[in-house]
C-alpha cells in the first residue's frame, strides 16, 4: 500500500510540474537589422538606382518576428509586412539563406519543425535540436527592464559574401566550386529573469530568454516582451508541408538554387534591361 501510494504521489508531482510549466508563458516581439556592405559601380546603373536600391534592401532585412513560448515550447514567427517596390526597369533576385516562416521548437522533447515556403512549395522540416555549445560570461547589460548575460559560441559557415552581379557580369555560381568555410563569432545576451531555454530563431539553451543575438551581420534584438498576458496563446506545432529532414530540404534547396542561376543565365541572353542579383550568406 505504501509503495502505490508513493507512486501516486509521484505521479502527482510530476503532472503538477508539467501543468505549472504549460502555464507560464511569454510573448515577445524582436527587430532584425542586417548590416549592408556594398558598393555599387554608379557606371553600370542609371542615375539615382543604386540610393534606391540600398533604400529598398534596408527595408528588406528590418523585420519584426513573434516568439510565444512557455518553459518547455516555443513558436517564432516573422510578421507580416508589405514588401519594399522594387526600383523602375530593374529585375531584383534576392537570394538569402538561414530564413523560416513558422518554427517550433520544443526544448523538452529536443526536436524541432519548420514550416517554410520555399519555390511555391510548403515543406515541413523535422528534425532534432543539436546542443549548441555556449561560452558563458560575466559581463552584463540592461535590455529594457532586464538585466542579460553575455553568452559566445561559434560556427563555420559558408563564406558567401553579399555579393552583387549585374547583366550576368559577374557569376556568382558556385556550382563546380567546392565552398570556403569560416569562422564566425555569435554574441547572445540572456536573462535569467525569464527561466526559460528559448531564443530568436534557431538559438536556445541558454538559462534565461534570449533577448539579443548578433552573428557580426545581423543582429536581432527584443523590442517588448509580456508575460503570462491575459488573452493566453496557445503554441500549435504546425503539421501542413511536405515533410523533409534537415539535410533533405538542404539538398532540395541547393538543387533549386542551381537550376535558377541557371534559368536566369539563360534569359539574360539576349535581354534589354539590368537584372541585379544579391546573394545573402547567413
Amino acid at each position: 500500500m505504501n509503495t502505490i501510494i508513493k507512486i501516486l504521489l509521484v505521479a502527482l508531482i510530476v503532472t503538477f510540474s508539467n501543468v505549472h510549466a504549460q502555464e507560464f508563458q511569454g510573448e515577445a516581439t524582436y527587430k532584425s537589422k542586417r548590416k549592408i556592405d556594398i558598393k555599387l559601380d554608379s557606371t553600370q546603373m542609371a542615375s539615382g538606382m543604386a540610393e534606391q536600391m540600398m533604400e529598398m534592401l534596408k527595408k528588406q532585412f528590418e523585420k519584426t518576428y513573434r516568439l510565444n513560448f512557455s518553459k518547455i515550447e516555443s513558436l517564432y514567427k516573422e510578421e507580416e509586412a508589405l514588401a519594399a517596390p522594387q526600383p523602375q526597369g530593374v529585375n531584383m533576385v534576392m537570394v538569402m539563406s538561414g530564413g523560416s516562416d513558422v518554427l517550433y521548437k520544443n526544448i523538452k522533447e529536443k526536436r524541432y519543425t519548420n514550416q517554410n515556403e520555399s519555390f511555391s512549395k510548403l515543406f515541413l522540416i523535422k528534425d532534432d535540436l543539436r546542443d549548441i555549445e555556449w561560452t558563458l560570461g560575466s559581463e552584463t547589460k540592461n535590455i529594457g527592464d532586464y538585466t542579460c548575460f553575455k553568452a559566445t559560441t561559434t560556427r563555420e559557415v559558408e563564406d558567401i559574401e553579399s555579393g552583387i552581379s549585374i547583366n550576368g557580369d559577374k557569376d556568382l555560381s558556385t556550382a563546380d566550386k567546392e565552398p570556403k568555410m569560416k569562422e564566425i563569432t555569435i554574441t547572445a545576451w540572456y536573462t535569467p529573469q525569464i527561466p526559460v531555454s528559448a531564443g530568436p530563431g534557431n538559438y536556445h539553451g541558454l538559462p534565461g530568454l534570449i533577448l539579443e543575438v548578433n552573428d557580426g551581420s545581423e543582429t536581432v534584438i527584443c523590442s517588448k516582451i509580456v508575460i503570462n498576458p491575459k488573452n493566453a496563446v496557445k503554441i500549435v506545432e504546425p503539421d501542413n508541408g511536405k515533410e523533409v529532414t534537415q539535410e533533405a530540404y538542404d539538398k532540395i534547396m541547393e538543387k533549386k538554387m542551381k537550376e535558377m542561376e541557371e534559368r536566369y543565365r539563360t534569359n539574360d541572353r539576349g535581354r534589354d534591361g539590368e537584372r541585379i542579383e544579391i546573394r545573402i550568406g547567413g
